[in-house]
């Protein structure tokens, strides 16, 4: 099952809308302290709407923990550096785990160096970044594409 991991998120609307988008395709999504918000905060739940209650989700206390409970699956973190592989081009795996960072300061330097994949969205140049919720669902919609894991609908 392909994995969503949110590190460190900051932005309560931000978690509830990638919650939200993890029930609606039968995602995990992973949720990493620390937190910038408080689990019950009135904008996760307006974000996340009813769909927090069916999504399948896990807090992490820390990434180290997280670490350790995932160290089979393979790490891809999406990053906004040009270095990195264009997320069209890389080839993604069902046990796939998709790591964002915090909004406001990305990944802390040495939990970065721990994860051994990274990604990019190709912009037009001069842009700094996307909204993370959005950036998120533009790798995982092609991660599943790939993999053909969409659902099924009747």
């Amino acid at each position: 099952m392909l994995h969503i991991a949110l590190y460190h998120p900051q932005i309560p609307q931000n978690t509830g809308t990638l919650m939200r988008l993890s029930s609606c395709l039968g995602l995990k999504i992973d949720l990493i302290r620390p937190f910038g918000f408080l689990f019950d905060d009135k904008k996760l739940k307006r974000a996340g709407m009813d769909y927090i209650r069916t999504a399948n989700y896990e807090i992490h206390d820390s990434f180290d923990l997280f670490l350790d409970k995932y160290k089979e699956k393979r790490l891809i973190s999406l990053e906004a550096n040009n270095e990195h592989t264009p997320h069209n081009h890389f080839k993604y795996q069902d046990e796939d785990i998709i790591i964002v960072g915090s909004e406001h300061y990305g990944f802390l330097e040495n939990d970065f160096k721990k994860i051994p994949y990274c990604v990019k969205i190709p912009m037009i140049s001069n842009r700094r970044s996307l909204n993370m919720a959005v950036a998120t669902a533009i790798v995982v919609s092609e991660a599943m594409s790939q993999l053909d894991i969409f659902p099924h609908t009747s």
